[in-house]
């Protein structure tokens, strides 16, 4: 599990060149209790940027292909030449396909949807740390996704430090926020919707009406002449 956190570029910088940028947190055991695997699968126990956090989405939604982060924009060929496989392509379409679960009915993340775009996320939520320990009453809420899930175009992770209102779950207060900020960058970009919006389909009404008028009778005409 490590090995995977490592390979999307957690636990190292991206290589952004932003100032003062951490490497965060994960720990290299010999050992590893239970506990802590079980913690580390759902978050615990590490520590990551947004930026991290982007990079590793963004290899699920190139298909298992990690590549590099830059506050500019890079040419494909630049791009191309320093990508790397990480994941199998199939692991990594089969996540995303569990991901878009999230967005859907019944799940945590609703409020990120976005009107004519299929997203695949994730919602989190997780207690602050303090000087002794974690914090029960004080959160980090986030909502990390891409879109159009099924041939992703953007990446975009939103991080609430310490919400200051009753509701605090990353799926009440962070997807809100990624679907409004995400889908005005899908409209700046001029990214085609995934599925069209209000749009009734039309398909079998001709055939309806041409067998009314194969079923109808012609009218009888009767002349008026004497």
């Amino acid at each position: 599990m490590r090995g995977v956190f490592e390979r999307v570029g957690l636990g190292q910088s991206t290589g952004s060149g932003f100032p003062g940028e951490s490497s965060g947190l994960l720990p290299n055991k010999q050992r590893w209790r239970p506990v802590e695997r079980a913690t580390l699968a759902f978050g615990y126990g590490i520590a990551i940027t947004p930026l991290q956090l982007a990079q590793a989405y963004g290899v699920l939604a190139s298909n298992g292909v990690k590549r590099p982060v830059s506050l500019l924009k890079i040419s494909s060929a630049d791009g191309l030449a320093v990508a790397d496989r990480v994941i199998a392509s199939d692991i990594a379409i089969d996540v995303r396909e569990m991901m878009k679960a999230v967005i859907g009915k019944g799940g945590t993340g609703t409020r990120a949807a976005i009107a004519g775009y299929d997203v695949a996320g994730k919602t989190g939520t997780s207690h602050k740390v303090g000087v002794n320990g974690y914090q029960q009453d004080r959160y980090v809420s986030l909502f990390a996704g891409m879109v159009p899930a099924e041939a992703p175009r953007l990446v975009t992770v939103v991080v609430i430090d310490d919400p200051r209102s009753e509701e605090y779950y990353g799926g009440l207060v962070a997807a809100p926020v990624f679907s409004k900020v995400t889908a005005e960058a899908l409209r700046f970009l001029n990214i085609p919707p995934s599925k069209p919006s209000g749009i009734r389909s039309t398909a079998g009404i001709g055939v309806k009406n041409e067998g009314l008028a194969k079923r109808a009778k012609p009218a009888q005409v009767r002349s008026g002449a004497t």
